[in-house]
């Protein structure tokens, strides 16, 4: 399986098994060892750095930032509930209120401190230096496209316009592409027949192969890669089949690479594009105007310990190797097997072995978004199932970096706050319908509601901020008036939609947690609407939840506080139908709702390459535009 000359694989496996026949045409392999990992030994630091006193101060002041409204909170509520003790339903309500408030105040704290970066610190210290024409590129780079029964006419656009914004780039000759494929037969038969036919339109080398068998889905995908051909390249773009990052944002990556040889991954943060569906608009334009400065404080308290999401980044080919080696687990899913959400468990243990994993941000570094809540809810489900298993390996692998291990917790609790949520709830109304307090004693105070709503709103208006300082950012989302309506309809839309979250990532982590493994098929990417009996059936639960806790809330006297919940529990299936629409997309799109600036390759001289398109009968379509976004 190795050459230039589009080999076959085997058509049976050792015991005589038929096997998918797998296609590739890519260079002369240049292997390189990727030895499993022991986790219960901790290995050799590649070099001893000291104390870093600034770095830590910064996250002792996130979390000082974060538990100090808790602490202002947990008094409040103890006054208002606990003067003549604390029973034990008062007890459970604490225990639940006081961490789920500190998580809402660190994610307060981080956009905050973000937003002073970007404002008055102008984001020095969270972007990439510009690129260096005068120091050319020395390392060799491959950009990895993991592809798995996707759409291959939006893969090979979205391709062809990272193979040509790097054709103006100083350097872009030392850029490889190779579409590492586990798609199955059909699917890759249609794959090969693209490949073959547009190969010769690359102005470089653009590489294809179709793994004969799927072994440890996209992890094992990219590690047979680095075993087979990773001795030839310095390092390594791994993108996801809808990532698009610029020629010129991944020279300025290889290029920090060579300039720190201590550093073993940079992440980019990408940003929302090419959003068809209603849902879809309402994502990308909340990814592109919120997540900035929730970004940039993250990339500040977490320095040299940063996390790897999976793509849009760059790696050190020969840190990955012999660092990122990961076993298959024992036992049974969720738990065992293979390991599931590995890219925050590689940049783990990258830092475990000293390599620098840092994250930037970047304004042309893109990816798609789920179409619609349900495809969303698809994909968290295997997150959830992905960051559970890392539970018991914060304990087993040693030698992990304590921030590490803090990324780690995070990501599995993140998990656990709605079941949190909705406990939360649940004790308010059994303790008012026991009669164990009355059910206006329990809510807030009028000023720990106003802090409440700071804390949860707060991010959004300095996002607002933000964009409003930049005159060119405040047009690229329509102007004052138009970003402003856009932030209106998404605090109406996400408090619909955070009860029908809650409810959904509790029934995922309960049913994960009693052995249903999810699958971890390709996404779905592209829809345009869904019927109203499906969504109906689809969010079943949802709507007898919202019954039961109507008749909670009618019988407890707290049906006022209760109805944003209850509204969004009736309203999924509604809601679910209609934002998964690509017409009302477009009418928000002509109304300048949720509108945002174009990608950079809208403002270039180019376009998309065009083909046309061959069927697996091998007549052909077109021409077609590779990508319209």
């Amino acid at each position: 399986m190795m050459g230039n000359g589009g080999a076959q694989a085997p058509t049976t496996d050792a015991g005589g098994k038929p096997l998918a026949r797998a296609f590739e045409q890519v260079p002369p392999e240049s292997a390189l060892a990727m030895p499993e990992q022991d986790f219960g030994v901790r290995p050799d630091l590649i070099a001893r750095r000291p104390l870093n006193i600034d770095i830590w101060a910064r996250r002792l002041l996130v979390v000082l930032l974060a538990l100090l409204p808790a602490a202002m909170a947990a008094h409040e509520m103890r006054r208002s509930i606990g003067l003549d003790g604390i029973s034990a339903w008062e007890g459970v309500y604490l225990a639940l209120f006081i961490p789920l408030f500190a998580w809402i105040a660190f994610g307060f704290a981080t956009a905050m401190i973000g937003f002073l970066l970007l404002t008055v610190g102008k984001g020095r210290s969270v972007t990439p230096r510009p690129l260096n024409a005068a120091t050319p590129l020395k390392g060799k780079t491959a950009i990895l496209l993991p592809v798995c029964n996707e759409d291959f006419l939006g893969v090979l656009g979205r391709l062809s316009i990272m193979e040509r914004s790097l054709a103006q780039v100083m350097g872009g000759e030392r850029f490889e592409f190779f579409i590492l494929s586990d798609s199955n037969p059909e699917s890759g038969e249609v794959e090969r027949r693209a490949y073959q036919e547009m190969r010769a339109s690359f102005s470089r080398p653009v590489h294809y192969r179709r793994r004969a068998l799927n072994i440890g889905r996209k992890p094992g995908n990219i590690a047979e890669w680095v075993q087979r051909f990773g001795g030839g390249y310095d390092y390594m773009v791994v993108l996801d089949a809808d990532s698009v990052v610029s020629g010129q944002t991944m020279a300025r990556l290889a290029a920090d690479m060579e300039r720190h040889p201590h550093v073993g991954l940079i992440q980019t943060v990408p940003t929302v594009m090419g959003a068809a569906t209603l849902f879809a608009r309402w994502q990308q334009f909340a990814s592109r105007l919120f997540g900035p400065t929730s970004a940039a404080g993250m990339i500040w308290w977490a320095g040299s310990e940063g996390m790897f999401w999976g793509h849009n980044a760059i790696v050190r080919v020969s840190a990955f190797a012999e660092s990122c080696g990961l076993p298959e687990l024992p036992g049974r899913a969720p738990f065992g097997g293979h390991i599931l959400s590995h890219d925050m468990l590689e940049a783990a243990l990258l830092r475990r072995r000293g390599w620098d994993v840092h994250m930037v941000t970047a304004d042309d570094s893109f990816e798609e978004f789920p179409p619609s809540m349900p495809d969303l809810f698809t994909r968290d489900r295997r997150w959830c199932q992905g960051n559970i298993q890392h539970v018991p390996l914060l304990v087993k692998i040693k030698g992990l970096h304590p921030v590490s291990r803090f990324q780690l917790m995070v990501g599995a609790s993140a998990y656990c706050t709605s079941p949190l949520w909705l406990a939360l709830m649940l004790v308010v109304l059994g303790g008012a319908l026991a009669g164990v307090w009355p059910p206006a004693a329990i809510l807030p105070s009028g000023g720990l509601l106003a802090l409440t709503a700071v804390l949860l709103f707060g991010p959004k208006i300095l996002a607002i901020l933000w964009a409003m300082a930049d005159p060119a950012r405040r047009i690229g989302f329509g102007g004052a008036a138009r970003m402003t309506r856009g932030v209106l309809v998404d605090i109406i839309l996400s408090i619909l939609m955070a009860p029908v979250a809650m409810l959904t990532q509790t029934i995922n982590l309960f049913s994960i947690l009693m052995g249903r493994k999810a699958s971890w098929n390709g996404q779905t990417r592209d829809r345009d609407g869904m019927a109203m009996t499906s969504a109906i059936w689809l969010f079943k639960w949802h709507l007898l939840l919202g019954a039961g806790l109507t008749a909670m809330a009618v019988k407890a006297g707290s049906l006022g506080w209760m109805s944003p919940v209850v509204a969004g529990l009736f309203a999924a299936p509604v809601l679910a139908a209609l934002t998964a629409r690509k017409d009302l997309g477009r009418k928000a799109e002509e109304h300048g709702l949720f509108q945002v600036a174009d990608p950079w390759w809208r403002t270039q001289s180019y376009r998309p390459l065009r083909f046309r398109w061959p069927t697996t009968d091998g007549r052909r379509v077109g021409p077609l535009a590779a990508n319209d976004e």
